[in-house]
């Protein structure tokens, strides 16, 4: 094999390695929640979201603050990723042509066409991660209204409106740390393909390590729900 035709083997290898895991994740998450660290968290939030609201006049501050530093993270990966699409987008405009010193360190087909599309697809991620940070901090800055709203606490409709709220800003928030990971990748593709290919099998590893959880993990946070629900329970007879 040729060293230009090694990325058209070694590139959408790797990619479908990391989709192929991702569509195992969103079917896990949908089918066995409490198996992955999302799920759980949903399910945890749902909890929490319920506990704020029953005290809205005791419980209001704390939760005000806490969803304050979810919508400061969230800004901080919106400016890191408009900043990055920034750097990137400026230097691709001032580069004309390749630099004979940079194409020894790379192994596989420099053309000027294939360097652009590495470059686009960064940028693509990074304007994903923009975006998705941005409605994240859009639905927490609802809920940040919503969550101090005084309601019945026998009234679930409102509490299920603010926690689906919540877990969106959360998905959003998800879904742009996930575009991060994915640049790692396609930011050493710039080196050749096979350091791209071996970055994408590494991050699967790490980003299942990352994601699932274990029994004990499950049993914990089993016994702290529960326990949280008696006693709201009882603070409603």
């Amino acid at each position: 094999m040729e060293e230009k035709d090694i990325d058209y083997v070694l590139v959408p290898l790797g990619l479908g390695i990391m989709i192929a895991y991702h569509i195992w994740l969103v079917y896990t998450v949908f089918k066995h929640p409490r198996q992955t660290v999302m799920g759980l968290n949903s399910e945890t939030r749902h909890q929490w979201v319920f506990s704020m609201m029953a005290d809205p006049l005791k419980n209001g501050v704390l939760a005000v603050q806490t969803i304050r530093n979810n919508i400061m993270a969230s800004t901080l990966l919106a400016t890191t990723a408009i900043t990055l699409s920034s750097i990137i987008s400026v230097f691709v405009s001032s580069t004309s042509n390749t630099n004979p010193a940079a194409s020894q360190l790379m192994y596989g087909n420099n053309t000027r066409l294939l360097s652009s599309v590495k470059y686009f697809a960064i940028l693509l991620c990074f304007l994903v991660a923009f975006l998705c940070n941005v409605q994240s901090i859009r639905y927490y800055a609802h809920v940040s209204f919503l969550v101090t709203v005084p309601t019945f606490i026998d009234r679930r409709e409102p509490i299920n409106y603010v926690a689906r709220n919540l877990n969106r800003g959360s998905l959003f928030w998800s879904i742009g740390l996930r575009a991060f990971y994915f640049s790692f990748p396609l930011f050493l593709w710039i080196f050749g393909p096979i350091p791209m290919f071996v970055c994408c099998i590494i991050m699967s590893f790490v980003l299942y390590f990352l994601d699932t959880t274990t029994s004990f993990t499950r049993n914990l946070h089993s016994y702290s729900m529960r326990d949280k629900t008696e006693a709201n329970e009882n603070e409603v007879l």
